[in-house]
């Protein structure tokens, strides 16, 4: 167990190198900062002394060094458009977005995997007809008009929900919550459910085929001749073993949810890090830029470190495999 972390450490370490050198020679070459920073009543004398302050004139591989260690260190330098430090922005957008992209998964999640193993127990009853037509349009809509729609119909013709914002917060620390006030849980409803609409028809239709596939094996077919109860069949059987592609999607999706609510806060105006971003690339604030690149990978990494660990905790048959191979090497 503890090789198999470790050597899914070393690979999540040269993702995250490859990003950032990614990062960086992408947005190297992405405009000239100074322009971005200064006026044009700025001498040229100044500018010079600015680049050399923020090391722009250093060789590539030397700026490429001193990012990935104060990356490492949580130091992004200073946004080229506001002068603050990058780490700070980020620390207070991303409240906004984690909780955004977790109710759109816990939504996806809460409300996918049920209608997945409906569809899949009737597959011929003309609800699940009902509910596949509905994913199909939700897969084929674009992010951006499903926000739309919903922000006419719930927000400007029944005026029940806010079309923007994050509503009232509290604060703990320096982590902004909008779930303890009224107007902070109404704001979360309609950009959870734009977002989280994509990942929950994918996770239906998922779970639907696995519970079609799993329903027409010998071993359910020999739990029903033992006489065990369609319940415990369905559940303590079928779905089980529905789990481990299903972990993985959610897993990939949740990391999905994250790095594409970009979109989504967009149509919104919520204050995360996704709306950050979009400002940044308008004025090409490139420490920003390669902050939330970064943090975006790590998220990916994490979770799919995570989900390999799920695999094994799920799965017996990797335990075993491993197990095997351990006494092979010994």
């Amino acid at each position: 167990m503890l090789i198999f972390i470790l050597r899914r450490l070393a690979q999540s370490v040269a993702v995250l190198l490859a990003v950032g050198l990614v990062a960086f020679t992408l947005f190297r070459y992405v405009g000239d900062p100074i322009n971005a920073m200064v006026g044009q009543d700025t001498s040229i004398q100044e500018r010079e002394e600015l680049r050399e302050r923020l090391g722009l004139n250093d060789p590539a591989p030397v700026q490429f060094a001193h990012f990935i260690i104060n990356s490492v260190q949580g130091k992004f330098g200073l946004s080229y458009r506001t002068s603050e430090p990058v780490g700070r922005m980020i620390l207070e957008r991303l409240p906004a977005t984690m909780e955004l992209a977790l109710v759109a998964a816990l939504f996806s999640l809460c409300v996918g995997v049920p209608m997945g193993v409906w569809t899949g127990l009737y597959p011929r009853h003309w609800s699940s007809r009902v509910l596949q037509a509905a994913s199909l349009i939700g897969v084929s809509l674009p992010t951006f008009l499903i926000g739309i729609l919903l922000i006419l119909v719930f927000a400007v013709i029944l005026g029940v929900l806010p079309s923007f914002g994050r509503g009232d917060t509290v604060a703990f620390g320096w982590w902004t919550s909008g779930f303890f006030t009224f107007s902070g849980l109404k704001a979360l409803i309609l950009p959870s459910i734009t977002l989280g609409l994509f990942q929950l028809t994918l996770i239906m239709r998922l779970v639907r085929s696995e519970m079609l596939e799993v329903m027409r094996t010998d071993y359910i077919k020999f739990a029903r001749a033992r006489g065990l109860t369609n319940r415990a069949v369905n559940f303590g059987h079928a779905l089980k073993n529905t789990l481990v592609p299903v972990i993985t999607i959610a897993g990939l999706q949740l990391g999905g949810i994250i790095a594409f609510a970009i979109v989504t806060e967009t149509v919104f105006s919520w204050p995360g890090m996704g709306q950050l971003f979009v400002q940044s690339v308008q004025f090409a604030d490139i420490p920003v830029m390669a902050a939330y690149l970064l943090l975006v990978a790590f998220f990916f990494v994490a979770i799919n470190l995570a989900v390999d660990l799920l695999y094994y905790a799920v799965d017996p048959r990797l335990r075993g495999g491993m197990a095997t191979q351990a006494a092979r090497g010994h």
